[in-house]
Parts: C-alpha cells; sequence; structure tokens
C-alpha cells in the first residue's frame, strides 16, 4: 500500500496547477511551461507561464514571470520563505534569478536535457557561483510533464511538415 504523505499531496497539487498554467501557455503557442508561487502557510503568492512570443520578450519565462509577481505581492525581492513549482528544470537565466531571489524550495516536474541548470546539464545552485543554498525537488509528475511537452513539440514538429 502506498501512502501519500501531506507534503507530497501539497507538491501534486501545486504541480497541477502549474501543468494547467503550461497547457494554456501551449495553447497561445508558447512552450508549455507553468509556474507557480507559494508562500511558507501553503498559499498561492503568483503564477506565470511562458509569454516569450506573446510579450516579444527573451526573459518572459513562467519562472521569471512568476518570481516578479511574487516579489510585487511581497512588497519584497527576498523569496526565502517561498517554494516555486515548475513543470520543466529552469535555464540558466531561471536559475540565477531563483538564486538571486533566495528561493526557500524549487519544486520541478521533468529535467531539461539541453538547457537545464539545476542539475542536468549543469548545477549552477551548488556551483561557486551561487551565493545561496538552494533546497531542490526534482520529478514531481515528472511524467505528465514530460508527456505535455513531447506532445506539444510533436504538433510543433506535425504543423511545419
Amino acid at each position: 500500500m502506498l501512502i501519500e504523505y501531506p507534503e507530497y499531496l501539497a507538491h501534486r497539487k501545486w504541480m497541477s496547477r502549474a501543468l494547467e498554467l503550461a497547457q494554456a501557455a501551449g495553447d497561445a503557442g508558447e512552450v508549455p511551461v507553468g509556474a507557480v508561487i507559494i508562500d511558507s502557510l501553503g498559499n498561492l503568492l503568483a503564477e506565470g507561464e511562458n509569454r516569450k512570443e506573446r510579450d516579444k520578450d527573451p526573459t518572459a519565462h513562467a519562472e521569471i514571470l512568476a518570481l516578479r509577481a511574487a516579489a510585487k505581492t511581497l512588497q519584497d525581492w527576498h523569496l526565502n520563505q517561498c517554494t516555486l513549482y515548475v513543470t520543466l528544470e529552469p535555464c540558466p537565466m531561471c536559475a540565477g534569478a531563483i538564486i538571486h531571489a533566495r528561493l526557500g524550495l524549487l519544486v520541478y516536474g521533468v529535467d531539461d536535457t539541453k538547457t537545464g541548470a539545476i542539475r542536468t546539464v549543469t548545477n549552477l545552485p551548488d556551483s561557486a557561483a551561487s551565493n545561496h543554498h538552494l533546497q531542490v525537488l526534482g520529478g514531481i509528475l515528472e511524467s505528465a510533464c514530460r508527456q505535455q511537452l513531447q506532445a506539444w513539440f510533436a504538433t510543433l514538429r506535425h504543423r511545419r511538415n
């Protein structure tokens, strides 16, 4: 019998919301990545979804948008009591922003074998360049996150052919 602990159930809940945001991004023609930030009490602070194409902004990644919104909500850029849920392992830009925000915990769905900067391609949080120890939990709803990305890219390839 599998026992699911309350913390794990909360991780699944918030990653499910991030997947919904990623779906909305994908439906809008963006790479489907969604992000959610909660506070230490488990309250929703901010959400983000990829908006690079819509905003014509190379920094409009889901994580960056969620970090900006959370900082604005808290009126503080120190997010050390917060948890960020994101469907895909953050890239170097997002990893840097997460580190500089002093994020308490990063939870992500699936590794990014091309640009993952948390542990797959490089490990910015544990590098000498990091001034903050970031706690990381990967693999939450990994299959759903992977399937969503793979289906979106397969559709994109099919449209191009």
